[in-house]
């Protein structure tokens, strides 16, 4: 038996989108009672009689969010989001299983 602690994320995409929201934050281009708000409507959206559990449906509506939240900064266009996920799920699906997924240049 292992005393290892649990990972705190279960994906590491998770742990990466959270990271860059505090760097953002920390950077002084959103103060977090701003992003709460935001988020906390993103998860009303989704319907918060639902379980979210710090898995892929929480991180994907504080991904959701911070996409949405950035475009209205002016700090990412939603064309250039979207180009940069097709981008990602082009790499990904031509990736073979266990290879690291990388873009292609």
């Amino acid at each position: 038996m292992s005393d290892a602690p649990e990972p705190v994320f279960s994906q590491p995409w998770h742990a990466e989108v959270f990271a860059l929201t505090v760097v953002l934050n920390e950077a002084g281009h959103f103060d977090w009672p701003d992003w709460t708000t935001r988020f906390g409507a993103t998860l009303k959206r989704h319907g918060l009689e639902r379980e979210l559990d710090g898995g892929d449906d929480y991180f994907a509506a504080w991904l959701e969010t911070l996409e949405h939240f950035l475009a209205s900064m002016g700090l990412a266009q939603a064309e250039d989001v979207l180009r940069l996920k097709e981008a990602w799920e082009e790499a990904y699906l031509s990736t073979p299983h266990g290879a690291p997924v990388a873009l292609q240049e």
